[in-house]
């Protein structure tokens, strides 16, 4: 069990922006956030412990090939202010915490009438078990990505379709609405699902798509990783909170455990429920190529433990660190905040104070990343070449 945190709770907006303090330079949005600029003197702790290891998941964010699918054109950060940034972390570096001093500015996210300053939660890379073929063992099948998904990226849409859906299928006629989950567990694709390996059951499944990627153990021993390959674009819906919605488990001690032990327990709830999440994500096959890293995350970067944040990548650029002031999973119990890097995105993270942390692999990262719910204060670190402009970052 992590320490207690700094911030649990509601803690008052107001309560952070008076840690932080505020510079004389103009102020500026992002969504529905007001950027307050800040010193790097006022933020208590910066830049935290092991400020080099925040700089090591900066350099394979600048390293790393360009995302799959683009962000869009106007997301906060200079992308040649960050540029210039990441050329600099390319030297040699003796000193991780001048770096980041040097290189960029801080400004404090604050959302005007809020009562918390932020929003952050966990994830992670679960480990499971399963065979490249199936047996009755393993009858639940992965599946990799069919040739006719046409995935959107943010704010881009198809003629005729629902702006709310973030794919398509492609068809003679045009393009339509892919399958939802129900549809896809009951044949909708037809030779298109080809699996890629199976599981031990639907709830193992869940989970693999729930995270985003996994690592599997197969039955000689080899692990192989699991990797996000694009989804069907439709609305995801938590089977959890469904779960204690329908007065079935309490929230009060609501563990990741827990809620996939009672779906195991009752196969005829879990396969309504899990149905009802209409979203479905399928996966490809990887090496695993450094046990102490995760998997790649939507900025093609392979994941830092505990330094690489999911954010809204509608909002914020692939790359940007930030400081957030509490203290989380794996830290010190006196530590005021901690240093990370803007490395993924998902499906649920939307807003400019609302951030994933990747906490690890396995079991113990997975108890961790489920504890994670806390309010936490956001400082975005935007290159110094951006920062010094007037307007909008």
């Amino acid at each position: 069990m992590p320490p207690p945190r700094a911030w649990s709770g509601a803690v008052p907006a107001a309560l952070f922006a008076l840690l932080t303090g505020a510079s004389a330079a103009p102020s500026r949005t992002v969504g529905d956030a007001v950027l307050i600029p800040v010193a790097v003197e006022a933020l208590p702790g910066f830049p935290g412990p092991e400020p080099a290891a925040a700089l090591d998941a900066f350099r394979r964010v600048c390293g790393a090939p360009a995302p799959a699918l683009p962000q869009p054109a106007g997301v906060a950060g200079d992308p040649a202010a960050l540029a210039g940034a990441c050329a600099a972390a390319a030297g040699d570096v003796a000193d991780a915490a001048a770096f980041f001093r040097d290189h960029f500015d801080p400004f404090r996210v604050e959302r005007p009438g809020s009562e918390r300053p932020g929003f952050l939660t966990g994830y992670f890379e679960p480990e499971l078990t399963g065979s490249l073929t199936p047996g009755p063992d393993f009858p639940t099948p992965v599946l990799a990505r069919p040739d006719d998904l046409v995935s959107l990226g943010p704010g881009e849409t198809r003629p005729g379709l629902d702006p709310a859906l973030r794919a398509a299928r492609a068809t003679a006629d045009g393009f339509a609405p892919y399958p939802d989950r129900a549809a896809i567990e009951d044949g909708a694709l037809g030779p298109r699902a080809k699996p890629i390996l199976w599981l031990r059951d639907t709830v193992d499944l869940l989970v693999l798509q729930v995270q985003g990627s996994g690592r599997v153990r197969l039955p000689d021993g080899r692990a192989v990783r699991v990797l996000y390959d694009g989804r069907n674009g439709r609305p995801y819906t938590a089977v959890a909170k469904l779960i204690v919605q329908e007065g079935l488990l309490p929230l009060e001690g609501l563990t990741l455990a827990r809620w996939t032990g009672w779906l195991r327990e009752n196969p005829d709830a879990a396969r309504r429920l899990i149905r009802s999440n209409a979203s479905y994500i399928f996966f490809r096959l990887a090496a695993v190529a450094d046990p102490a890293l995760g998997p790649p995350g939507a900025a093609n970067a392979p994941l830092s433990p505990g330094r690489s944040l999911a954010v809204d990548a509608g909002l914020w650029r692939y790359g940007l660190p930030f400081w957030l002031a509490g203290r989380l999973p794996g830290g010190a119990p006196d530590a005021a905040g901690r240093l990370v890097i803007a490395a993924d995105t998902g499906s649920a993270i939307v807003g400019p104070a609302r951030g994933d942390l990747f906490i690890g692999t396995g079991e113990p990262a997975g108890i961790a990343a489920g504890d994670l719910r806390d309010a936490v204060g956001f400082v975005v670190l935007l290159p110094k070449a951006n920062a010094v402009r007037g307007g909008t970052p």
